[in-house]
Formats: structure tokens, C-alpha cells, sequence
């Protein structure tokens, strides 16, 4: 294994003082919101939502991970709202949601929707909305590199600097089984930069773009449905 050359004191202590600069920075995320309303909206009792993401054979999918985000916050607070996961959904209507068959856009989940069997269904377990989430997170502009070997006296050591920005953007639209309309829509769309500076041990500093949407998202879903009580 390639052996690195003696650093010197000052290197390092110039390492760390760039490091120093680089905490101001870590974990920054912006997050800028939309929405668009089409009708009132109302959520009784005992009704709940259920939270759906894309999913397709070919080409991205929203990562389940999000959608089990958005539904674990969505059904906790004082303004929580209860909510059918995405896989219950998908093994209580098998098998029209599965993979292979199931809707590719909003456009086909409103068909499937109005399928009678489906509907009843629905009706019957108080599903109120379905909150259809379609979007990604995306690694863009990595710049850098971190590169490990053994330095002298056989301790490991990494050096180098890794950068990449990342962009969560995400949408929900809004379907409201009762009345078969779509009812809104909104967006959530966050951005940050990541760094990973090695001075012997890279620190990893990550912008935590996901879980801002995610929370931005759910918080916005239940003002949406909760403030836009029906007359």
C-alpha cells in the first residue's frame, strides 16, 4: 500500500483552521414551499389519509424512505392527522397497486379511484384523501476527492476534499376520495451543499436536504387539510 510523506505541524494546523470555516457551513439547507388550493377541505373524526408515492418498473421512484417520513410526521402532533402507510394500502387494495400495474401518474390514480370496488373500499376504511407524493433526491455537482493510504509508522490517514450539492424536490397532489375531485397541490423543494474535508480523518458534513423536505411537506400537508375547513 502507497505510503504518505511525513506531514508537517504547519500543514495541519492550516487544514484545521480551513476546517474551522467550514462548520459555519455545514448542514445549511434552504427550503422554499408551494401550494395551490382547488377546493376547501375538511378531515372528520374518523377519517383518515392515506400517503402514496410513485413507483414505476422502469425509471426513478420517490424513495419509500421519504414517504415513511412524511407519514410518521404527518400522523404525530397535536395537528396529526391519522394516516394509512403506503404499504398497507398497497397489500388492502392487491392486487391494483402493485408494481406492475399500479398508477405511473396522477391522471391513473384518479381512474383507479373511481373504480366502484375500489371506492367502497375506500369509503369503508374512512380513507378521506389520498395524497399522492412524486419526486427525488439527486446528488449533483460533486467536485473533489478524499483519498486514504498508510502514513508513516503504519497509521491510516486520509486527505483530500469532497463536495457535492444536493437538490430534495417533491410534490404532493391531493385527492379527495368523498367528493372524487383533486383538491390541491403542493411542493416542497430543498437545496444544500455537503462537505467531507479529510485531515487524517475525514468529517463528513451533510446537508440534510431530505429531511428538511420531508418535514416541510408533512407540516404543509396538515395546515392544507386542517385549515381549509369546509364551510
Amino acid at each position: 500500500m502507497k505510503r504518505l510523506k511525513d506531514w508537517t505541524l504547519s500543514s495541519v494546523m492550516l487544514s484545521l483552521v480551513s476546517l474551522t470555516g467550514l462548520l459555519a457551513l455545514q448542514g445549511c439547507v434552504q427550503t422554499t414551499q408551494e401550494e395551490f388550493r382547488e377546493a376547501n377541505t375538511g378531515i372528520g373524526e374518523d377519517q383518515i389519509i392515506a400517503i402514496l408515492r410513485r413507483a414505476s418498473l422502469m425509471g426513478e421512484n420517490t424513495e419509500q424512505a421519504f414517504i415513511d417520513c412524511v407519514t410518521e410526521r404527518t400522523a404525530k402532533g397535536r395537528d396529526k392527522i391519522d394516516v394509512i402507510s403506503n404499504q398497507e394500502f398497497i397489500d388492502t387494495f392487491f392486487p391494483w397497486f402493485e408494481p406492475r400495474i399500479a398508477p405511473t401518474d396522477i391522471d391513473k390514480l384518479k381512474d383507479i379511484a373511481h373504480n366502484d370496488k375500489i371506492k367502497d373500499r375506500l369509503e369503508s376504511l374512512g380513507i378521506r384523501y389520498l395524497v399522492w407524493i412524486d419526486g427525488t433526491t439527486k446528488r449533483i455537482n460533486q467536485n473533489g476527492s478524499v483519498q486514504c493510504a498508510v502514513a508513516t509508522g503504519g497509521i491510516p490517514a486520509c486527505f483530500g476534499f469532497l463536495s457535492w450539492r444536493a437538490e430534495s424536490v417533491y410534490e404532493a397532489v391531493i385527492w379527495d376520495v368523498e367528493r372524487s375531485i383533486s383538491v390541491g397541490k403542493l411542493s416542497s423543494e430543498s437545496k444544500g451543499m455537503s462537505f467531507v474535508p479529510a485531515v487524517v480523518i475525514p468529517i463528513p458534513f451533510i446537508a440534510r436536504t431530505q429531511s428538511s423536505a420531508c418535514s416541510s411537506l408533512a407540516d404543509q400537508l396538515k395546515a392544507f387539510i386542517e385549515d381549509g375547513q369546509e364551510e
